[in-house]
């Protein structure tokens, strides 16, 4: 005995299909040039009320690090240590809080590990 399948049904699960892998791709090119745009970025962050300042691009590497003489110390390296480490850190975590916010637009919040 066969079952019967109703007329049409095959076609719109093909279309539905082909509608979904193209949806599918259109966010991976979006999420693509996203990630372009976000590693092109310079991301600034100032810490110590101002006397470290830290540029870092989008791709987490360190474009520019200024650090006042006043918190020049040689009594005191740990505080400077602990600047910089501050300034890197928040450098990266602003980049990371960006990138999760900009690419859930994209995907309207779904996680999609292993992409970002």
């Amino acid at each position: 005995m066969r079952a019967r399948i109703p007329r049409g049904v095959n076609n719109n699960n093909a279309q539905n299909m082909n509608s979904m892998i193209r949806q599918a791709q259109k966010m991976q090119d979006q999420i693509t040039e996203l990630q372009d745009e976000i590693e092109a970025r310079d991301f600034s962050v100032t810490v110590g009320g101002g006397v470290v300042e830290l540029v870092m691009t989008g791709k987490k590497t360190i474009k520019s690090l200024t650090i006042k003489p006043e918190v020049v110390d040689p009594e005191d390296i740990d505080t400077l240590q602990d600047l910089i480490i501050s300034a890197v850190n928040e450098a990266v975590s602003q980049i990371e809080q960006t990138t999760e916010d900009e690419m859930s637009r994209i995907t309207g919040g779904v996680s999609l590990p292993g992409l970002f």
